[in-house]
């Protein structure tokens, strides 16, 4: 308990007056800008669909950079002060991602139509849209590659300033793109904002040139490939699901119940991202580092259960307070036409929460790199989330996609319980006390 208080006195409170902070809050009041713009000038079927394109892109996005990027942080920040390994690193992503990139650019452009008739439906002639897609790619890929190198480099301040001068330059693109065209400004907006990040980007590293000697075809290292192989197929793996099953939903959705539902089901998920925002940063900044240092059950035991007593019962406050407030939340971030959303609420919060009970211990996977065990299990809770949702859908209408959330976030807690239960309610040996113990002396 009082290595997380110390966490949160020393570093969280701090981040709170930092520029990290600042790119938070510019994130989600131009989420909250976005959203109400969404809702005013295009409406509920054309939040679906936006849906709909904002998944598939994610999917598109990944499989173009394969993965990569992932692992470059870790090992740019690892062979910084070595130029042949560093060049070796550089070269390898910046060679393998390019080919992805370019061979799913040309996928997307020469297949438009069908692209469309599967995220749109055949319905919408958005097929230019895709085209799109393929020339922003590329840019897309850049800026990655750029912002993981920065990032090894820990060039932080300069990410989150990057970052903060994007957001905002996005949502100006974005709002006037939806004010003047609608529903096609709100498609182009999304698909081009991420890739105009490449010209902020560009700018950081102009005054890094000897960046550009280390990108080198010779030094491409198929070594270097098997480094990234773990973190590439389980960031893909998740990127390329999660994101179809979810378009699946949405247009079952659609063809069951309405266009009009499914984009009340997908601005549920929107409010629901953004009170996330704030568990997904403690988790990366506190959680996933502790655990990566954590080397026995005791101390992993003590992580999860200090988790639990000092932040989750904040966490279901917050829940608490955002369900009794839910139709406020829904007129300011939404509009009047979006008030069925409210009886979505429900549902979502108590999936949610589970959720965040869950993936605190499900960080482990990433942590100590336990690849199948991650492949499984997401394989699993997408499994469920797609049947469940389908059943509960017939039954209970757009509410059942909600409740399916719910239930594939208690069965994946049940299985993770089960995959950690030695570790969180074993008993630990004496060997591990005893290391425990020295592992404590030697940081104190």
């Amino acid at each position: 308990m009082k290595r997380l208080q110390d966490y949160i006195n020393s570093n969280v409170l701090f981040k709170v007056a930092s520029l990290n902070s600042a790119s938070m809050l510019v994130k989600i009041i131009s989420g909250f800008l976005t959203s109400k713009a969404i809702a005013l000038f295009v409406g509920a079927e054309g939040m679906a669909l936006i849906g709909n394109l904002r998944n598939f892109l994610s999917t598109v996005q990944a499989l173009s950079i394969l993965g990569l990027y992932k692992g470059v942080v870790k090992y740019v920040a690892e062979f910084k002060e070595n130029a042949l390994e560093l060049s070796r690193t550089i070269s390898t992503v910046f060679y393998f991602g390019f080919l992805s990139t370019v061979i799913v650019s040309f996928l997307c452009y020469f297949n438009a139509e069908a692209l469309n008739a599967y995220v749109f439906s055949p319905y919408n002639d958005y097929a230019y849209i895709f085209k799109i897609i393929a020339i922003a790619l590329p840019f897309y890929a850049l800026n990655m590659f750029i912002f993981s190198i920065l990032n090894g480099f820990s060039k932080y301040r300069i990410l989150i300033v990057i970052n903060i001068i994007g957001q905002i330059f996005g949502l100006l693109i974005t709002l006037v793109l939806i004010y003047k065209e609608r529903i096609d400004g709100a498609l182009i907006a999304i698909v081009v904002s991420e890739s105009l990040l490449f010209l902020i980007s560009m700018i950081s590293i102009t005054n890094r040139r000897s960046l550009t000697t280390l990108i080198n075809f010779e030094n491409i290292s198929f070594e270097h490939v098997k480094k990234f192989s773990a973190y590439s197929a389980m960031a893909v793996f998740s990127a390329f699901l999660l994101p179809l099953v979810a378009i699946t939903i949405r247009n079952y959705i659609t063809e069951t119940v309405g266009l009009k539902e499914a984009g009340f089901w997908e601005a549920m998920n929107r409010i629901s991202n953004y009170y996330l925002m704030f568990i997904s940063s403690l988790l990366t900044l506190y959680i996933l580092p502790r655990f990566a240092e954590i080397d026995n059950k005791k101390e992993f035991r003590a992580e999860v259960f200090n988790f639990y007593k000092s932040i989750i019962p904040i966490f279901a406050v917050g829940l608490v307070v955002i369900y009794f407030s839910r139709n406020i939340i829904v007129l300011v971030v939404l509009s009047e036409e979006f008030k069925p959303v409210a009886d979505l609420f429900l549902w979502q919060l108590l999936g949610d929460f589970v959720k965040v009970l869950s993936i605190v211990i499900a960080y482990q996977f990433l942590a100590k790199k336990m690849f199948w065990h991650y492949i499984i299990t997401e394989a699993f809770s997408v499994s469920i989330l797609y049947f469940t949702s389908m059943y509960f859908i017939d039954n209970y209408g757009v509410k059942g996609a909600n409740m399916a959330h719910f239930v594939t976030y208690v069965l994946y807690y049940g299985v993770i319980l089960l995959i950690f239960s030695s570790s969180l309610f074993g008993v630990i040996s004496e060997d591990e006390i005893d290391k425990s113990v020295m592992d404590q002396d030697s940081k104190e």
